[in-house]
């Protein structure tokens, strides 16, 4: 169950392990990266020089894979010490691979990766709760309306 989005094809740095070319491949076609990998060594071994022209006018056609934002608008209060962009940017999708070639997760990572980010939404929203039912809420809340 995917939603229709449009995907673009970006070098991935942060995955790859030259410039981010294959890592790239492999995440708009939705596999792994060894794959493409495997197939990129493949082909420059067997053609005479075509996978390391392309591979190296990959890298400097594509753009490099921005930075992603889930909100534009920062909410933030001092006294709380709490930010609701900094905590939504620590927030990963989780996606699930049911064959061995798809990218994703095995399902018990996956799990224990969601278990993860509960554990830490919790934490938060733990402290949140306790600024806000503290008498220094109040007090800051009071001042701030004179």
């Amino acid at each position: 169950m995917s939603i229709n989005k449009r995907k673009e094809l970006y070098r991935d740095s942060e995955k790859g392990k030259i410039a981010g070319v294959c890592a790239g491949i492999a995440e708009y076609f939705g596999i792994e990266v060894w794959l493409v990998r495997i197939g990129a060594v493949t082909g420059l071994v067997f053609s005479s020089g075509f996978f390391f022209v392309a591979y190296i006018a990959a890298w400097f056609i594509l753009d490099k894979k921005p930075d992603v934002m889930f909100s534009s608008n920062n909410t933030y209060s001092k006294a709380s010490g709490y930010s609701a962009t900094e905590s939504m940017e620590k927030l990963k999708p989780v996606e699930v691979k049911e064959k061995v070639w798809q990218s994703g997760e095995p399902p018990r990572r996956a799990l224990l990766d969601i278990c993860r980010q509960f554990d830490g939404m919790e934490s938060r929203l733990r402290t949140m709760e306790k600024y806000v039912t503290s008498p220094e809420y109040t007090v800051t809340r009071e001042i701030n309306k004179l």
